[in-house]
């Protein structure tokens, strides 16, 4: 720590309760009284130096033995003028960063200038001020010391000079006649967490380092020095770290408090107790407000918790739609639990804050609206097609994202219909490669909600697409009794027409597999010149018979489907009947559909012809 030391004299002030006595060998001529403290002095030495003692002096009454003079709004109070007395008398004193701001103060306001002596206080300090300037610890120390005497240090611009320098360590660390003093990185003996002679504390290090020491700045000061930070264009990922990390170190919601600080002066430990509600809702808008407008420079996981802390605390309406509109343009990244943020508004109806990922979505989509108008209409087209099948895509992991959570608040009975259906409805269906994820939320939706009607069934139904939905969600809704019939008919339906389609893929195959092996097989013959052996068709008929045989093993399985479908439900054609539907049986395989008069007529092949079919192939 820098240090200068000031005087040549010997220790002559002796305290005495609240008194300071000075053993100069004469008796005192004159009272200095500052608070509670009184400074039992002489005035040649003091007059010597201050043209403001000179001046209170020439105003008190020579009458009186021992003069009274009043100093209660002296800068730095009564610790500061006793380094001012000594200074007086000549007596050795040691400036020190913890010191010097107090003492620079308090020779301005005594105006103790180089007009009322040669080196005097104010010049000592000024020069030393500059010398402190240089390290990081003894800068950051004098820059905390200037709350005390803050309108004096502002007039005197000691605290914009210490923000000044701070900055300038930060942001332009290629300044090498400004070192970062390792002092403020390195943890103290007392300070580290040792098990067996092993360091458990982790040390921070690089251009990060500094995170730790800003944090035990006040709120003030610490605004000051991250606008500084920006105005020198620090990159914005550096400055989100700073304020997450400031934030959950004075915000207890947002992380627990450290149990250790850097500082050797016990004055500003007390600042880090835990702050009322109303300071933290404070600390929490500036945060907000301090926050980088750049995508991606807070994790998202900080954002919402800073969401549910502002929700909770009653914060101003602008920080939570600030922090939702910045969520919203980063929500791929974040987690279903982080989302679950409880209900605490004045109706309280349901347990989650649906509204408010709703907003959050609106805003990604927004998002992914304007990225999409920046491209060509070709080139957006593809994006949305190859991206919607890519699973790792910022509208696929919103689309399972939202699927999840539509699960997570699907049990709770006050989610309302018109909440849970506009949620699910934003998602587009390209963004979906599968529909299982909004099949099993809206299955146990409808469970959690059995007064739903039918139409209100089949609304919330409509979001899923039969098509896409997995072998395994295909079989348990076929089986669903929860689900109204016209979607279990739809379901069972393109589970068919797949099959249909498979069975015809196959046959397709085998015939082209077949049309080439015989074209190959004359061409050897032709072009063979003794030494080329024809091609074997064993192997493509041991390929094609276990094609075929796969095939059968999912006629079987469609088939047990069928029957379970038909123990457990009313008769086909009663079902078909309801729908207003009728089966129009025709002499030939094929399957055709058609709609008269806006009902449906199907036909589906039967089983037992697929199965013949591939008796025959096989």
């Amino acid at each position: 720590m820098a240090c200068m030391k000031l005087g040549s004299k010997s220790e002559m002030f002796n305290h005495y309760g609240q008194s300071w006595l000075c053993s100069y060998g004469l008796p005192c001529d004159v009272i200095i009284e500052i608070g509670d403290i009184s400074f039992y002095l002489h005035k040649f030495p003091l007059i010597s130096r201050s043209k403001v003692l000179v001046d209170l002096m020439k105003e008190l009454s020579s009458d009186n033995e021992k003069s009274v003079l009043e100093l209660h709004d002296l800068p730095g109070g009564a610790k500061a003028f006793l380094l001012v007395a000594k200074f007086c008398y000549g007596v050795k004193i040691e400036l020190t960063a913890m010191n010097v701001v107090g003492l620079r103060c308090a020779a301005e306001y005594l105006e103790m200038s180089e007009n009322y002596g040669e080196g005097n206080l104010i010049m000592q300090t000024e020069n030393f001020l500059n010398h402190v300037f240089g390290y990081w610890a003894d800068t950051l120390k004098a820059l905390k010391t200037c709350e005390e005497v803050l309108p004096y240090a502002e007039e005197l611009h000691i605290t914009s000079r210490c923000i000044h320098s701070l900055v300038l360590k930060v942001a332009d660390q290629s300044c090498v006649n400004l070192p970062v003093s390792s002092q403020s990185v390195a943890l103290s003996s007392e300070d580290a967490e040792v098990w067996n002679g092993i360091s458990l504390t982790p040390k921070t290090s690089g251009e990060d380092s500094w995170f730790e020491d800003v944090s035990s700045l006040s709120l003030p000061l610490y605004k000051r020095f991250m606008q500084g930070a920006s105005a020198r264009h620090m990159k914005p990922k550096r400055i989100a770290g700073s304020l997450v990390h400031y934030a959950k170190k004075h915000i207890p919601l947002l992380g627990s408090q450290p149990s250790s600080q850097n500082g050797n002066s016990s004055a500003f430990k007390s600042s880090l107790s835990t702050p009322s509600e109303a300071d933290q809702r404070n600390l929490i808008e500036e945060i907000v407000e301090l926050m980088p407008n750049e995508k991606g420079t807070a994790p998202t996981k900080f954002l919402l918790a800073c969401l549910r802390t502002a929700m909770a605390l009653y914060a101003s309406s602008s920080c939570c739609a600030s922090l939702e509109k910045r969520i919203g343009a980063q929500l791929d990244e974040a987690d279903v639990e982080d989302l679950l943020i409880p209900n605490i508004g004045y109706s309280m109806e349901t347990l989650h804050d649906i509204d408010c990922v709703q907003r959050m979505l609106d805003h990604f989509m927004i998002v992914e609206h304007d990225v999409a108008d920046s491209a060509s209409n070709d080139i957006d087209e593809e994006r949305r097609i190859v991206g919607g099948s890519q699973p790792h895509s910022p509208m696929a992991k919103v689309a399972n994202l939202i699927d999840c959570y539509l699960a997570e608040v699907a049990p709770d009975v006050n989610v309302k219909l018109s909440n849970f259906h506009s949620l699910a409805a934003v998602i587009p269906d390209h963004a979906r490669t599968l529909d299982d994820g909004i099949y099993r939320a809206i299955d146990i939706y409808i469970k959690n909600h059995s007064w739903l009607t039918d139409s209100e069934k089949e609304q919330i139904c409509r979001l899923v697409n039969c098509q896409k939905l997995s072998l395994e969600a295909s079989t348990h809704a076929a089986q669903n009794e929860r689900l109204p019939l016209r979607v279990v008919v739809q379901v069972l339906f393109f589970e068919q027409l797949k099959l249909r389609t498979s069975v015809a893929g196959w046959f397709f195959s085998s015939d082209n597999v077949e049309n080439s092996q015989n074209l190959n097989a004359n061409l050897a013959l032709v072009r063979n010149d003794g030494n080329t052996p024809p091609p074997n068709p064993v192997l493509a008929f041991d390929n094609m018979k276990g094609r075929v045989a796969e095939l059968e093993k999912e006629c079987l399985s469609m088939k047990q489907d069928l029957e379970k479908m038909m123990k457990s439900k009313l008769s086909w054609n009663m079902i078909f009947k309801k729908l207003g539907c009728k089966f129009v049986p025709k002499p030939s395989n094929a399957t055709k559909v058609s709609k008269p008069c806006g009902k449906a007529r199907i036909s589906p092949a039967s089983t037992a012809q697929v199965e013949e079919k591939a008796m025959e192939v096989k």
